[in-house]
């Protein structure tokens, strides 16, 4: 291994970038070094044009661009100049003997593919074209032999090569190695996103097939200031925040950003709702729903349920929040506020107190189809998301009674609440406002009971509510209990081997009862 405590000097550079950001500022900074410029197509143009001398890849090969510029850079005089180990005899005499100078310092982007597949009805051969090959090959070669030489795949590192290059005249091992090591994630990531999209493009929509093989490649979005424990390390990576824009307030907690994408996985099911409902959540699970035509009154009807939680919760509407809801939001502490947007004299106010985070969302820009996985020792678990919102009409009536309108009305509500409580699963619900919810215990008649505890402690009537259950009642107990609270209406997903007795229950018991066939268990 040749010795690597000094830097690397750099005598030619050979650039071919996509996103030409800095690309002007870099080649008269190297120029200025005295660093021979070879460049490729759209990036030789874009030199030439700003003064700079630059050779041609086509006259580094001896051979012309072809196929429509797909093989460029495909070239023995590209990739050995690239990969020669310059302390080995044998790959010295490589070169001179086919007359192959070396590349010190490799400039590469890639073609668009993840901007070009995102846009709406893109064309599968225009996709295609968005593929590179030429690239990902000269970056891969440059981050193998990072110990001769440079790669540079994003713009925002040029100043900082450049700096040093002045400085020591060279790069440092430590620059190389940061560099590869950001090339090799680049490709990866790269790679990644073609597989997913080839997988989607020929997946048929018969058949959900998940893929043969996972896949996951994130860039690092925000390093975080620890995990679900101050002991616990933690950093966000994707793209959430491209969807989700904060205005205001410190960094977002991972505790936070767990509660805000159960906020928005919830928000989303009433996107809708012609009335303004407003959720509060704490530990991403639902405590209060509330729907109303102003954003003030849905806040109250979601506070009643439980007035208690709300203290440092996440707050999410899915309308604007106005001054009327900011000004009775502001009287409790809350740490994260979640909406389409602020009116300016809301936002004014909400910014009064620095620790509170107030975000806006992009519902266009989330895509609630995407795959969900937890890991697990050893690989991970892939499922689809649970996307499935069931139309009430569509639901099966199973019992001899009838849900009247308006307890319709208030069993959609109480469905699409119940689907983001964590199971076991319970909402008690009229037809703006959740009343009781009994989540995450360990049998569904302890929900049931838990859900009825809290709405009497905070003094709610259950009388007249609709109960929603998000799987089915394995005994008649969980119904005959909810009903002696008060319930007269109920919704489940069904399919217990003891559905018949649950429907003989509720049939003695004189109340409707629904199924919509599909559970929504929350784990």
């Amino acid at each position: 291994m040749p010795p690597t405590d000094s830097p690397r000097p750099v005598a030619r550079a050979l650039l071919s970038v996509s996103d030409k950001t800095g690309l002007v500022d870099l080649g008269r900074g190297l120029a200025e070094l005295g660093v021979e410029l070879v460049a490729s197509g759209g990036t030789a143009k874009a030199l030439r044009e700003a003064g700079l001398e630059v050779a041609d890849v086509s006259d580094l090969t001896q051979s012309p661009e072809m196929l429509g510029g797909r093989v460029k850079t495909l070239h023995p005089k590209v990739h050995g100049g690239i990969l020669a180990r310059r302390d080995l005899a044998e790959d010295r005499s490589d070169l001179e003997a086919n007359g192959i100078g070396v590349i010190d310092l490799v400039v590469v982007n890639l073609y668009p593919f993840e901007e070009t597949v995102a846009q709406p009805g893109v064309e599968y051969a225009d996709a295609i074209e968005k593929i590179d090959i030429g690239g990902p090959s000269m970056v891969r070669s440059a981050a193998k032999n990072h110990a001769y030489v440079g790669v540079l795949s994003d713009p925002s590192d040029y100043p900082a090569v450049l700096a040093e290059l002045k400085e020591v005249g060279g790069l440092s091992e430590s620059t190389r190695r940061r560099l590869a090591l950001q090339a090799f994630r680049m490709t990866a990531r790269y790679d990644a996103a073609i597989q997913q999209w080839l997988g989607e493009a020929q997946r048929d929509d018969a058949e959900d097939v998940l893929p043969p093989a996972f896949i996951a490649a994130f860039p690092k979005e925000a390093d975080l200031r620890y995990g679900e424990n101050p002991h616990q390390s933690a950093a966000l990576y994707g793209g959430f925040m491209d969807a989700v824009e904060q205005l205001h307030g410190k960094e977002l907690s991972y505790n936070n950003l767990i509660d805000v994408q159960a906020a928005l996985a919830m928000i989303l099911d009433f996107d809708d709702e012609a009335r303004t409902t407003v959720g509060i959540l704490k530990h991403n699970t639902p405590c209060g729903v509330g729907a109303a035509e102003s954003p003030l009154d849905a806040y109250r009807r979601a506070f009643e349920t439980d007035p208690d939680s709300p203290f440092g919760g996440i707050i999410v509407s899915n309308r604007p929040f106005d001054l009327a809801l900011a000004e009775e939001v502001d009287q409790i502490f809350t740490e994260v506020l979640v909406a389409p947007g602020f009116d300016a004299d809301a936002l004014e106010l909400l910014r009064q107190k620095k620790n509170r985070r107030v975000l806006t969302f992009d519902a266009a820009r989330m895509n609630r189809a995407e795959h969900e996985w937890r890991r697990v020792y050893g690989g991970v678990l892939l499922q689809q998301a649970d996307s499935s919102l069931e139309k009430i009409e569509d639901a099966k009536v199973v019992t001899k009674a009838q849900p009247s309108e308006s307890q319709r009305v208030a069993l959609d509500f109480a469905w699409r609440v119940v689907k983001h409580v964590k199971s076991n699963a319970i909402v008690f619900a009229g037809d703006d406002r959740t009343l009781g919810v009994g989540g995450g215990a360990t049998s569904r008649v302890d929900a049931v009971h838990n859900a009825v505890a809290k709405a009497a402690r905070v003094g709610l009537s259950l009388e007249g509510a609709v109960l929603a259950s998000d799987a089915f009642f394995p005994f008649p107990d969980g119904l005959e209990t909810a009903v002696e609270a008060g319930a007269r209406a109920v919704i489940q997903p069904g399919g217990s081997n003891r559905d018949d007795q649950v429907i003989e229950a509720a049939d003695r018991l004189g109340i409707p009862m629904i199924f919509t066939g599909t559970r929504h268990f929350r784990h």
